[in-house]
C-alpha cells in the first residue's frame, strides 16, 4: 500500500514582516492575564463544587459581636496565636487581639444571656429526639419544623405522634386525642407504652 503525504512549502515570494520586533508583542502580558483568569475560574468552580466550611456559626458570630460591640456579620473568623492571644478578623479588614482567658470568660457570660434562636432550638430538640428514638428502637418520619412534631414508627408500624411545644414534650397514640406530657423526649415516648430496645 502506498501512502502519499502532502506538504506545503512557503512561497518564495513570501517576505517575513521585518519591521515588527518581538518586544512589540504583548505576549507575556496576555499570557499572564489569561493565566490569572484561568486561576480565578478554577477557584470559583472549586468553591461551587466544594464550598469552604465556615468555622463560625451564626450564634458564634452573635456572641463575638456582642463582646466586641460590632454587627455579627462583620466578624470573618477567629484564631488563637501562641495559646495566649485570640485574634478576631473583621470582614472589612482589621484584626483585634484579646487575651484568651478574658475572652473565654466573656463568651460564657454572653452565652448565658443570649436567647436561643428557633434554628438552635430545633437542632437541640432534634438531637434529643434522635437519642430517645435510639433507646427505644424507633424511627421518625419527616419533622414539621414549625411545630416540631413528627410520627414515630417501630418495625414499620405506627406508634404515635410526638412533638415539643414551648412548655414541654408531648405524645399521643392517635391523630386526635389527649396529649401526654413529659419533661423529655425519652419520658414522653415511654408514655406511649413503648419499651426500651434490649441490646442483643
Amino acid at each position: 500500500m502506498t501512502q502519499s503525504v502532502y506538504t506545503q512549502q512557503t512561497a518564495s515570494s513570501f517576505n517575513y514582516n521585518t519591521s515588527t520586533t518581538v518586544t512589540e508583542f504583548p505576549f507575556k502580558d496576555e499570557q499572564a492575564l489569561a493565566q490569572a483568569e484561568l486561576n480565578n475560574y478554577i477557584e470559583t468552580q472549586a468553591e461551587v463544587v466544594a464550598p469552604t466550611q465556615d468555622p463560625l456559626t451564626s450564634r458564634d458570630r452573635r456572641i463575638i459581636g456582642e463582646i466586641i460591640q460590632v454587627e455579627p456579620e462583620s466578624v470573618r473568623t477567629i484564631w488563637l496565636e501562641g495559646g495566649i492571644t485570640l485574634w478576631v478578623q473583621l470582614v472589612g479588614g482589621g484584626r483585634l487581639p484579646f487575651d484568651r482567658n478574658w475572652f473565654a470568660t466573656r463568651v460564657a457570660q454572653v452565652k448565658a444571656t443570649l436567647p436561643e434562636t428557633p434554628l438552635e432550638r430545633n437542632e437541640r430538640l432534634s438531637d434529643e429526639l434522635e437519642k430517645a428514638c435510639a433507646v427505644f428502637g424507633l424511627y421518625h418520619g419527616e419533622i414539621d419544623w414549625l411545630s416540631f412534631s413528627t410520627k414515630l414508627y417501630q418495625d414499620g408500624h405506627f406508634v404515635g405522634f410526638v412533638g415539643c411545644n414551648q412548655e414541654s414534650w408531648y405524645a399521643r397514640p392517635r391523630q386526635y386525642g389527649v396529649n401526654r406530657v413529659a419533661g423529655s423526649a425519652k419520658d414522653v415516648i415511654a408514655l406511649l407504652g413503648v419499651r426500651a430496645a434490649v441490646a442483643a
